[in-house]
Parts: C-alpha cells; sequence; structure tokens
C-alpha cells in the first residue's frame, strides 16, 4: 500500500489560511493528508487578524518561504504544494529548492524575470505600491479595491460575501520584493533550471486583473522543458478562482493533473 501523500496548501496576499478549507475537505476525500499553514504573524483566525495586524507586518518573502520550508522538514517526505497568488510564487521557490514533490502555482504571482507589468496589474496594486512608506506597513483592501483585484468576475453579492469571509490585513514587503525583482533583489527568484524537481502546473484566469495570463504564460517558458511544465488557461476566471463558486472546477482539473503526473 502506498504511503498516503500529503499537500500543503499557501495563500497568498490578504487571504487567510482557513480559505482553503473546500480544497482541503476535497483532497482529503480522495485520500491525501493535508496542511494549510499560515504565513508568519498570522493569527488563527481572520478576526483576529483583522484585530491585530501588527504582527503580520514587514514579513518578506524569504521569511514566509523559511516559514514552509521549516514545515516541509518535519514530513516523511516533500510534499505536493499548492499556492494561489503569492502562495503559488512561494510554492515555486520551494519547488526549485526541491523541496516539494509537484507545484501547483493557481493565478501565481510573477517570479524574478517576468518583466510584463499590465496596466490592471498597476491599478490592482496601487494601494500598496503608490506609497513607499508602506514597506514595512500592513495593508487592508477596501471593499472596491477586493472588487477589482480579485472578484470582478463575479455577481455584487458573492464579491460581499468572499470579502467578509476571507479578506484580511497584508504585509505589503512581498509586493515592493516583487515589484523591484527586476532591477535589484533575488527574493522572488526561482530555480527554472533546476532539472531534478517534480512536475509544475500554472493557471491563469481571463479575467484575473490581478494576475492577468501573460504573467503566468512567461513564468512557464522560464523553466526547463525537459520537466513537465504546464499552463492551464481558464475562461472567465478571475483572481478569486480559489474560493469562489466555481473552486471545484479548478480542484478537480488540479486533482486530474496530479493524478497524470503521479501526484
Amino acid at each position: 500500500m502506498e504511503p498516503t501523500k500529503t499537500i500543503v496548501f499557501i495563500h497568498g496576499l490578504w487571504m487567510h489560511s482557513s480559505s482553503w478549507q473546500q480544497w482541503m475537505n476535497y483532497f482529503s476525500k480522495q485520500g491525501y493528508n493535508t496542511l494549510n499553514p499560515g504565513w508568519p504573524g498570522d493569527s488563527a483566525t481572520v478576526s483576529e487578524c483583522r484585530a491585530n495586524p501588527k504582527p503580520i507586518a514587514n514579513r518578506g518573502v524569504s521569511e514566509i518561504v523559511a516559514s514552509y520550508a521549516k514545515i516541509i522538514e518535519t514530513l516523511p517526505e516533500p510534499p505536493i504544494v499548492i499556492g494561489h497568488s503569492f502562495g503559488g510564487l512561494i510554492a515555486q521557490i520551494l519547488l526549485g529548492q526541491n523541496l516539494a514533490s509537484g507545484c501547483i502555482a493557481l493565478n501565481p504571482a510573477p517570479i524574478k524575470g517576468v518583466w510584463q507589468l499590465p496596466f490592471s496589474v498597476l491599478k490592482a496594486t496601487l494601494p500598496v505600491l503608490g506609497n513607499p512608506f508602506n514597506f514595512t506597513k500592513t495593508n487592508s483592501l477596501t471593499f472596491k479595491q477586493f472588487r477589482y483585484g480579485f472578484t470582478n468576475a463575479l455577481q455584487e453579492k458573492e464579491a460581499k460575501e468572499l470579502y467578509e469571509r476571507w479578506v484580511i490585513p497584508a504585509p505589503c514587503k512581498p509586493l515592493f520584493q516583487a515589484a523591484m525583482a527586476s532591477f535589484i533583489g533575488s527574493e522572488t527568484k526561482v530555480n527554472t533550471k533546476n532539472t531534478m524537481r517534480g512536475p509544475l502546473l500554472i493557471t491563469g484566469g481571463t479575467k484575473d486583473n490581478t494576475a492577468p495570463p501573460i504573467l503566468g504564460k512567461t513564468s512557464i517558458k522560464k523553466y526547463n522543458s525537459s520537466v513537465v511544465s504546464d499552463f492551464k488557461l481558464f475562461e472567465g476566471r478571475g483572481h478569486s478562482i480559489v474560493i469562489d463558486h466555481g473552486w471545484k472546477e479548478i480542484a478537480e482539473y488540479t486533482h486530474s493533473w496530479m493524478k497524470k503526473n503521479g501526484l
């Protein structure tokens, strides 16, 4: 009997780790162990994060990656990592370090070397990047900002429900590090030349304003093609791809791809 495989779910900016619960339930039923660690400084609940965002402030990419690496080291074997948005970038870094057996990066933030900057990305990140004094602070999205960046493909009612349920303050530092990566810093660098890594799937949504498909398509082209490196585009889907009413379609596709690639 094969040992049970573990999936580590990695959330992105402005999302609480508990937003993965539906995915964890789904994959548990498929026979996987599931973990959803928060970022360093995250509180146990959404309400606690909102009430006291100070512990979340000034957390950078390297610190976040190191926190997941420390958890992975306690596991009997490298897990599958599934990350959304900035969590998708973190998942790719872990894959490049051979700390994961496979990686699914759902509408991920761009890795170092992806220089494309569509207008929608500028607009979605302006609340943070528009003020350099935000670097060490946290940022809380207004509903209007969340509507544009995450839920523009949804009805207003669902968008409000998701905002009230899952959104938390986020550290601003990772966004600055990603924005400056083309010029200085290596925080968001991924070892794309690693031929010993596991298979990789990157997804995109045609209506995603925060991580438009061009970012994922450009990222996948940077990987060594001798190892599985796939890109999947979902029509009509925005950045809320893992938490909205259509989450199960994405989860089922992810599972099918995992089984196809021996994960």
